[in-house]
């Protein structure tokens, strides 16, 4: 175990919990909100929670086990296809349940674990569990992704993302019909009132912009071709629970569960369909489209036909 105790400076007075104690020790602020759960974390002796406040002076105590390095162990996963392979990155279509990379807590595949088996090198800068990665899915979403394999590949398409300009398209199946048919979301997103993995819109999130159109309608519900024009952590899912109207499937953010089981769904129904950027080597603009797995197509089908 090991601790840390030391003023709050003033320059930290009245921040909240879980973003003070991760800017004086270098934590995420998801491992600091699970310290505070943990009761790891104390203000002149007072267990505090993650959205408590710190105050200028007080004495802050935290204690936390140190993390295992976290390393990428090659696991072969056979339902992950190679859309596209050359020198400097591969397009690859994530299936569910897979993670981009390897991080504390999760025990399953992941993407750079099964291009490793694969005999895949990648070769970049950062941290070793994310070399390559430039842009994440949900372990439970599914569809295209982009891994640099080399230094240049990831510089050019890391700022790519930055800058907005990579061409992403998601489809996503919701409960009920959209008012407009057609539109843009512009709501804040960040970690949602007392939890540690669920995210919202909230008044201090980070500014968060999806634009949709509806491709059909259903009975229970309608087919949504979604663009991003930023990448927040579940922003899909967040914009459509936001405006009443859950992804199926996708029980975390008020989908129901009958209409999911009446489906075949065990996980939300949203696939990135389309991936386009410029490419890090020759400047030209590459694009890349993927069908959607099997259990998304037979639930659509389902609805298609007004079994549901």
């Amino acid at each position: 175990m090991e601790s840390r105790m030391l003023p709050v400076p003033d320059g930290l007075d009245g921040a909240r919990v879980d973003a003070g104690v991760s800017k004086l020790l270098g934590f995420s602020r998801t491992r600091v909100a699970q310290l505070a759960e943990q009761g790891s974390i104390r203000l002149d002796g007072r267990a505090v929670g993650k959205s408590d406040h710190l105050v200028a002076g007080a004495m802050l105590d935290v204690e936390w086990e140190p993390e295992r390095p976290v390393t990428v162990e090659p696991i072969e996963v056979p339902e992950l296809q190679i859309v596209h392979d050359e020198p400097s990155f591969v397009v690859v279509m994530k299936p569910v349940g897979v993670a981009a990379h390897p991080s504390v807590g999760w025990t399953g595949p992941t993407v750079l674990g099964a291009l490793a088996a694969a005999g895949f090198r990648i070769s970049t800068s950062g941290q070793p569990e994310r070399q390559g990665i430039v842009h994440r899915l949900d372990v439970g979403t599914s569809g295209l992704m982009v891994v640099a394999k080399t230094e240049r590949a990831y510089s050019v398409l890391k700022q790519a993302f930055r800058d907005r300009t990579v061409h992403k398209v998601y489809h996503a199946v919701i409960q009920g019909l959209l008012d407009p048919l057609a539109g843009t979301i512009d709501a804040p997103i960040g970690r949602a009132p007392g939890a540690t993995w669920k995210f919202g819109v909230v008044a201090d999130g980070k500014p968060s912009i999806t634009h949709y159109e509806t491709l059909e309608a259903f009975r229970r519900g309608s087919l949504v071709e979604i663009h991003l024009e930023t990448g927040r952590t579940h922003q899909i899912r967040v914009h459509m629970s936001a405006q009443h109207h859950p992804c199926m499937g996708d029980p975390l953010y008020g989908a129901d569960p009958r209409l999911a089981a009446a489906l075949g769904l065990e996980r939300q129904w949203l696939h990135a369909v389309e991936l386009g950027f410029t490419h890090p080597e020759s400047g030209e603009r590459v694009a890349f489209v993927s069908e959607y797995p099997a259990d998304l197509q037979d639930a659509l089908d389902t609805l298609r036909a007004g079994r549901v």
